[in-house]
């Protein structure tokens, strides 16, 4: 039977990748995490033993534990962390009844560092159009919502990385790129196994604005259109990037519950009722 404080996968699922995601809490034991070492999109790690030294990082947020069951541990921390002033409730069934449903996972080993704990540092050009903004935003809502980005000069990319242990991306002969058709949101979308059908929406149409190739999907040209608007309205990266990540908000939520949605201009106006009399 679920518990009062509890939310479901699907539940969950729906939440993901919007403004309402909650903190998400894995706290399964060092044995449990081993042998199956991935997350949830968006999660992060922490130790249940500890729960009482990092409880208040969580005060007033919503935040949801799981475990591999959903049981004691998901339980008792979730129990610490309402002691600490945070909304608190259990994923029913934990990794167990994720995995069930055949929900995406994203494998530790693929976290630059293998860091599944978050606060991850990413490094790229400065100037962001497209694949520069687009890629945070995945990051963010279905990887690491603590991710922190630099936006530096093209040429000093790489030895940014270098010398202070940033992740590169969108830039040449690093992981983290195009590869061949495909550009870096898709590469992402594919290495973090995000396999959400709306995400691999979003993705064509970031592919088609990022690569000069409209005919991927109708939305591409529009996107492209609002990208560069946007980094004209913005001198300052990081804050073209806190814009933008209302604008890919938007379009993954049409992605995934308006592309059938229609919208006719109708008058409601007393001439239009008289015309039709």
């Amino acid at each position: 039977m679920a518990s009062f404080n509890s939310i479901s996968p699907e539940k969950l699922a729906r939440l993901l990748g919007t403004q309402k995601t909650p903190a998400i809490i894995d706290v399964r034991d060092h044995d449990d995490f081993s042998a199956a070492p991935y997350l949830l999109p968006s999660s992060m790690r922490r130790d249940h033993a500890r729960v009482a030294d990092w409880a208040a990082e969580f005060k007033g947020q919503s935040v949801v534990v799981l475990c591999k069951h959903g049981a004691k541990l998901s339980e008792g921390v979730a129990a610490w962390l309402r002691l600490a002033g945070a909304s608190a409730e259990v994923l029913e069934g934990g990794l167990s009844a994720w995995e069930e449903l055949k929900m995406p996972l994203v494998p530790v080993a693929i976290l630059p560092g293998g860091n599944a704990f978050g606060g991850s540092l990413w490094v790229t050009r400065a100037r962001p159009k497209i694949d520069r903004i687009a890629c945070p935003w995945l990051i963010r809502r279905f990887v690491d919502p603590a991710a922190r980005f630099l936006y530096v000069t093209a040429s000093e990319v790489e030895a940014v990385a270098e010398r202070f242990g940033a992740t590169p991306f969108d830039v040449e002969d690093v992981f983290w790129s195009h590869r061949g058709e495909d550009c870096t949101f898709d590469t992402m979308v594919k290495e973090f196994r995000l396999g959400f059908p709306a995400l691999q929406h979003v993705a064509r149409i970031v592919r088609g604005a990022d690569t000069n190739r409209p005919d991927l999907e109708p939305e591409a040209a529009g996107l492209f259109a609002l990208s560069l608007g946007l980094s004209r309205l913005f001198a300052e990266d990081l804050e073209q990037l806190e814009a933008g990540m209302l604008l890919y908000d938007a379009l993954y939520r049409w992605a995934r519950d308006a592309t059938q949605e229609k919208h006719d201009w109708v008058s409601h106006g007393a001439g239009r009722s008289r015309n039709r009399e």
